[in-house]
């Protein structure tokens, strides 16, 4: 027979955070499991470099981004 202890601790979170998490959390979920979930998505994240390429051959966004360049010609720098 094991016996499993649940160490409990206290943190302080600000009350826009506190509302955040309450709305992620179900009825039936501790705030724990929430955090648990947003900690471990975190992890599998592969960060921005992951993205590198994912516009490509895009008509949309080869257009936008001529645009983009095009108006930061407009702007001069220093003056």
């Amino acid at each position: 027979m094991h016996a499993y202890i649940t160490m409990t601790k206290v943190i302080s979170i600000s009350d826009d955070v506190y509302d955040s998490l309450k709305s992620l959390k179900k009825p039936e979920e501790s705030f724990s499991i929430v955090i648990r979930e947003l900690v471990n998505k975190g992890k599998n994240k592969k960060g921005l470099l992951s993205l590198a390429g994912s516009w490509k051959n895009n008509e949309e966004m080869t257009k936008i981004m001529k645009r983009v360049i095009e108006e930061r010609k407009k702007f001069k720098v220093g003056n």
